[in-house]
């Protein structure tokens, strides 16, 4: 039975990929059992634009405090071995994980700017990570700019990292898109070769007893999957670039039905979070009970084949199932 996908370019031993996660990427030995549980490739936590701000005004602050005291106080600046900047130790990370396993590594990168995502994606790319994710988390808040503008925004941000690097870049987008099939679209003629769907933006919440406003991580149920399904199996087949699926996979047969809308990448968080990284294995023996039971011989022959272009009732995955769905219903 052949498992084997095409992600980015790569081929990957299954399609069970560790998605952006902390506190499973932080950690090389966390990477290794990764890859002995099976995963066929991980995604890097994200580095965050914030950070490589924060760092480099941190260093500016102790090179010049101090500065006009006298001229000869060298004790004002850091000790190298003490001081080290937030990118520097996320390309130091990226050489540890290729080092230590042999399934392809994905940074990732979360910013809003030209500049950081542009010269840090040459830095990525120079130290071997295999392909480059763009998590980017854009909350417009200014009321006289326009939708338009904010989608152009994206467009830039990928012609731009596209133009500087050779690797892969994928591209992990929100849903709430006016239209997403024509944002898809754009970026793909950007430059993108792949697409992540979708980003679950963790919301802020408000502690009433501390009368603080919170940030508050809820993981994925598998109700979440819904959405990034509906739109794999409508944008296959219409373009030509990977698509991969993020947020309520749980079970084998999650990723069956993930890989029959059009996925050729199906990503692991939450569950690894509740259930440890070894549950890899457990979603994969899924997976494989699954395919020997209805005769499947490989991956590639089941990826596609409930897409919106190749399912029977293409209205299914539209408006028309929507009013079906709501008038079959039938409460308790």
């Amino acid at each position: 039975m052949d498992l084997t996908t095409k992600y980015l370019g790569m081929t990957l031993r299954n399609p069970l990929i560790v998605s952006a996660c902390g506190p499973i990427s932080e950690d090389v030995d966390n990477i290794k059992r990764a890859e002995d549980a099976g995963a066929g490739a991980l995604v890097l936590y994200s580095l965050f634009e914030e950070q490589l701000r924060l760092d480099t005004y941190e260093l500016h602050h102790h090179m010049t405090h101090g500065i006009d005291s006298f001229p000869e106080a060298l004790t004002y600046f850091p000790e190298p071995a003490h001081f080290r900047l937030g990118p520097d130790g996320y390309l130091e990370h990226i050489q540890r994980a290729k080092r230590a396993v042999d399934m392809p590594i994905i940074a990732s990168l979360n910013g809003t700017s030209m500049g950081g995502w542009v010269e840090f994606a040459k830095q990525i790319e120079q130290v071997g990570a295999d392909a480059l994710e763009l998590n980017i988390y854009y909350i417009p808040t200014d009321m006289h700019l326009s939708g338009a503008a904010v989608e152009q925004t994206y467009v830039d941000i990928v012609k731009a990292v596209r133009s500087a690097v050779s690797i892969p870049v994928a591209v992990k987008l929100s849903a709430r898109f006016s239209n997403i099939a024509n944002m898809v679209k754009r970026l793909e003629e950007a430059g993108a070769d792949g697409f992540v769907l979708f980003n679950r933006f963790y919301q802020p919440d408000i502690d009433l007893d501390a009368l603080e406003v919170m940030p508050k991580v809820l993981l994925s149920t598998p109700h979440a999957m819904r959405l990034p399904l509906r739109w794999i199996a409508i944008l296959y087949g219409r373009i030509k670039v990977s698509l991969a699926a993020t947020s309520g996979i749980h079970t084998g047969d999650d990723v069956l039905k993930m890989l029959m809308a059009g996925a050729s990448g199906t990503m692991l968080c939450s569950v690894l979070l509740k259930h440890g990284i070894e549950h890899i294995g457990v979603i994969e023996r899924e997976m494989r009970q699954w395919m020997m039971e209805h005769e499947y011989e490989s991956v590639t022959q089941m990826q596609g084949s409930m897409s919106q272009i190749h399912c029977a009732d293409p209205s299914a995955f539209e408006r028309a199932q929507y009013m079906r769905a709501l008038t079959n219903y039938k409460p308790a």
